[in-house]
């Protein structure tokens, strides 16, 4: 079947209506700045439900969903179990600010999936569980500078503003303005997938530094693996530095594995954050490691961290829900052959459009560079043409696949899409590809 028609069979008449609206109240009209479409074009999207592989906008047109909530969602959108698991709860409260076992119950079926994380703390999103895990790196070292790579994105705490990837990277903030240059100047930043310029870093500030934090593979400058001995180096620059290891597993937790990702490369972080699958969807975020480091965190320790709506009921019902599901045996091969499909497809497609690009993927991630050039850190990154992205992007919009409005984002394959998906998502390439190719032959 052609995907012309597959083409979006509404004009978003009332999206457009919507998101005028949204600008009127909402900063830009949207809570979330990649939302706005700055970097592609076109009229943000106004999601009205979503169903397993797919989204379906406020005019009711039908999108292939490979967004994902930027990965949350494993499992696909309204997964009938987390679905069940939410209404169960609100019928029971939705908040109580005192513990319950659910609690117990999530961080348990953590831990044992992950072993090296021997006490756990709930947050309710990712910038709040990196922001955590770094201060209590500050507290324990008694130190001040920290180390993150170009390129990785750890969310928007003040320490994390400098040469960070994601929406910053999308919208061309090289500086955010509001950080005081005290503050970055405890940030230091050094290309991903470089031990040299690591080792470098430490000199100078030899017993100053109190943690390095790092994305095991990098997903925010878009898909960037770590090359072979770059997260074993790093682990032991940190030990014979005095410094912690926190390894930010916000999207790649329970993603590639049921699990951490950093059994898959020998290594075991000090502190380790997790986010996104965790939630089933709900806004839940974590960090955790050695227990003699959590036990710093108060009411154990003096080092100061807490939260009304941390291990809320509806949040942890929902994660108990998603994670007892990612145990299926074959659930995680299955998931990878499908975006290998996809990978490799689209490495075809653009080969035979004539049109130079990277195709980085490992798991279920991915990304397609416009760059003739291998992408291995974020200098790469930012040579991809992203007006060529914003164009594959809008063209694969109109055949009806979401992909990420951004080249900087990943894209994900959830357990919810199917070898059938990947052929029409093939197909809306081959298309979308000729149209760029014929576009730039003209």
């Amino acid at each position: 079947m052609s995907t012309a028609q597959t083409r979006l069979k509404r004009e978003r008449k009332r999206s457009r209506e919507i998101f005028e609206r949204a600008e009127k109240v909402l900063v830009g009209g949207v809570n979330s700045p990649v939302r706005a479409f700055k970097s592609v074009g076109g009229e943000p999207l106004i999601i009205e439900r979503g169903s397993g592989q797919y989204l379906y906008d406020a005019d009711g047109n039908e999108l292939l969903d490979y967004v994902c909530s930027w990965g949350a969602i494993i499992l696909g959108h309204a997964n009938p179990a987390i679905g069940e698991a939410l209404a169960e709860q609100a019928r029971r409260g939705t908040s109580f600010g005192v513990t319950t076992e659910l609690e117990l119950e999530l961080a348990s079926l953590i831990t044992r999936a992950i072993p090296f994380i021997e006490k756990i703390r709930f947050v309710s999103s990712g910038t709040e569980a990196t922001m955590s895990a770094v201060r209590l790196a500050r507290g324990v070292t008694k130190r001040d500078f920290i180390v993150k790579f170009e390129g990785c994105y750890h969310g928007h705490a003040d320490s994390f503003l400098s040469q960070a990837g994601s929406g910053l990277a999308t919208l061309g903030i090289a500086e955010c303005p509001g950080v005081p240059a005290a503050l970055a100047a405890l940030t230091l930043n050094v290309p991903y997938n470089d031990l040299n310029a690591v080792e470098r870093v430490f000199s100078p500030y030899k017993d100053k530094i109190a943690a390095v934090i790092v994305e095991p593979i990098a997903a925010n400058m878009g898909v960037v693996p770590p090359e072979t001995g770059f997260l074993r180096g790093l682990q032991e620059i940190c030990h014979r530095n005095g410094a912690l290891l926190i390894v930010d597993e916000v999207i790649t937790g329970f993603r590639l594995r049921n699990g951490s990702v950093q059994e898959n490369f020998g290594i075991e972080a000090d502190l380790t954050v997790l986010g996104k699958i965790i939630g089933g969807g709900v806004p839940v975020a974590a960090y955790g490691g050695r227990a003699d480091l959590m036990e710093q965190v108060a009411p154990l320790g003096p080092v100061y961290q807490a939260g009304t709506l941390a291990g809320n009921p509806l949040a942890m019902r929902a994660g108990v829900a998603a994670l007892k599901q990612l145990t299926k045996p074959g659930l995680y091969d299955e998931m990878t052959q499908v975006a290998q499909r996809l990978a490799v497809g689209l490495r075809t497609e653009l080969k035979d459009a004539g049109i130079s690009a990277q195709v980085n993927a490992i798991g279920s991630l991915a990304t397609v560079f416009f760059t003739p050039e291998p992408v291995r850190n974020y200098v790469d990154a930012k040579h991809s043409n992203t007006k060529r992205y914003a164009r594959f992007f809008r063209e694969m919009l109109d055949r009806g696949i979401m992909l990420a409005p951004s080249q900087f984002e990943a894209a994900f394959v959830s357990a919810a899409h199917s070898s059938q998906d990947i052929d029409r998502t093939l197909a809306a390439a081959r298309e979308a590809l000729q149209a760029i190719s014929s576009e730039s032959a003209g």
